[in-house]
């Protein structure tokens, strides 16, 4: 929900929006227009679109490259909220095939491959319900986005054909926004179970863990840098007293506003803590470029009602903003592959004036 992880998306996040992973698509405008590629994307070459129709997010790919995880809602195929697919990368022109991993029960969020390309984790709500958990009424907030955190969210480790064999997270609360240290040895997440949304690294062979954020606001969407040398997320921070307010006043019905978001950075211990944005809005669905030193990131700043997202990249230290993806549309959760040839991303270009989000793959070209 890596991720405003969520698979809800526009402003979620997203959890894992999200990856906050940031909102249901079905409440984002129909895209401008019918095209894979737009004017001034030089950086996307042989873009091809990996899935039609629905409502797909926070596509993720294998340590070796080969394959995807992503979250997937489409009423018509009768999932009703997100639930989790694998597939493997497709040749150019060939069809992208996909199967579910996750159990059909419940809600699930920010998938991850492990290193031994046999297990995967995420984040789901099986053990509350079998069914979907309801969403919050808007109209009780002013019609503002909402997130809701669901107590019933735990991250679990399956195999590939969907067996869980092992719960990673057993804490009461909300924990989610999974991902995975470049060794595959530690684990990053999100979770409110000290009383505020924040970030904890586990080691999955000893399952010892430590918190690694502790100033007030959310933490999520956390990904650590391909050296393993830092850690990347995005989060809120109020600062005034009327912010504050609000803000715990949601936390106590476990619902987070994602619409104030930027973009942080430190070492993968947690220390040395930096702010990179500071353009007000949503920044949020972060991730590090190959090299490990420039920054990948969603954001709706240049519009100020909210909508449209696109892609930017920017340096650790704030400077050197650039626009990577175009035109007013939603565009969110990329990442690089391994060899950062290739990046995914989500968005809801090309979706026939409907309000489908699908995923997207090219060539990355510098």
């Amino acid at each position: 929900m890596k991720r405003l992880i969520i698979p809800s998306f526009v402003l979620l996040l997203a959890v894992c929006m999200l990856a906050f992973r940031i909102g249901k698509t079905a409440i984002l405008p129909a895209a401008s227009g019918d095209t894979l590629l737009y004017p001034d994307e030089k950086h996307f070459k042989n873009i091809q679109q990996l899935t039609f129709g629905g409502d797909n997010a926070e596509a993720y790919f294998s340590y070796d490259g080969q394959w995807l995880i992503f979250q997937r809602t489409n009423p018509k195929e009768g999932i009703m909220c997100d639930e989790m697919f694998i597939g493997k990368l497709p040749k150019p022109g060939e069809k992208f095939t996909y199967k579910r991993v996750s159990t059909g029960k419940g809600r699930t969020t920010c998938g991850a491959f492990m290193k031994d390309g046999k297990h995967i984790i995420y984040a789901s709500t099986h053990l509350g319900a079998d069914t979907c958990p309801p969403v919050p009424d808007r109209k009780k907030y002013g019609n503002r986005y909402i997130w809701p955190l669901y107590d019933s969210y735990d991250i679990f480790m399956a195999d590939l054909n969907g067996k869980i064999v092992k719960r990673l997270t057993k804490s009461k609360g909300y924990d989610a926004e999974a991902t995975l240290s470049p060794d595959g040895n530690s684990m990053i997440y999100t979770s409110d179970k000290d009383g505020d949304i924040d970030l904890y690294i586990m080691n999955l062979k000893t399952g010892k863990e430590k918190r690694v954020t502790n100033t007030l606001g959310y933490d999520g969407g956390a990904w650590f840098s391909p050296d393993g040398k830092k850690i990347i997320w995005r989060a809120s921070r109020p600062k005034t007293e009327a912010e504050i307010k609000e803000y715990k006043e949601l936390l106590a019905e476990n619902l987070v506003a994602p619409t104030n978001m930027e973009v942080f950075v430190a070492d993968a211990d947690g220390k040395n803590i930096k702010q990179v944005t500071h353009f007000g809005q949503a920044n949020w669905a972060p991730a590090y470029f190959p090299d490990s030193k420039r920054i990948i990131f969603a954001s709706n700043q240049e519009y100020k009602r909210g909508f449209p997202f696109n892609l930017y990249s920017i340096n650790e230290d704030g400077t050197n903003l650039q626009k990577i993806s175009h035109e007013k549309i939603f565009d969110a959760f990329a990442m690089f592959s391994p060899d950062g040839k290739k990046i995914v991303f989500c968005s809801n270009r090309n979706n026939g004036g409907t309000r489908d989000t699908n995923i997207f793959v090219a060539d990355w070209v510098e």
